[in-house]
């Protein structure tokens, strides 16, 4: 198996680059950059946890993911409170990195059993 196959990593993905097109004429250049970094952060730890040759490791950067969406949840709140991000979208995405965050602590759980 190939980390390209890992629902989780596919989801995120997805996510990230909706973000990244959503908000590309985002003229507040440092909310664009943190949350498109931290939508970017949860594949990219993903994948890099995959690659790990141990458990422990692989786990280690599940988490990071894991705490990556929090991050962008934050982040999604916030733009919806500031004008940035509209609720309908802000809280589709909220709901979908909630969801990736729920698959990530499954997939975390079945590496540490």
């Amino acid at each position: 198996m190939r980390f390209e196959d890992l629902e989780v990593w596919k989801r995120s993905c997805r996510l990230s680059v909706e973000i990244y097109k959503a908000l590309n004429n985002c003229k507040d250049f440092s909310f664009k950059d943190q949350i498109t970094r931290s939508s970017l952060s949860v594949p990219s730890n993903i994948a890099e946890g995959f690659e790990r040759n141990s458990d422990k490791d692989s786990v280690k950067f599940f988490y990071y993911a894991k705490g990556s969406c929090g991050e962008l949840r934050t982040q999604i709140y916030i733009g919806i409170e500031i004008g940035i991000i509209s609720k309908e979208v802000g809280l589709k995405w909220k709901d979908e990195a909630e969801q990736i965050s729920k698959m990530l602590s499954s997939f975390i759980k079945s590496r540490t059993v």
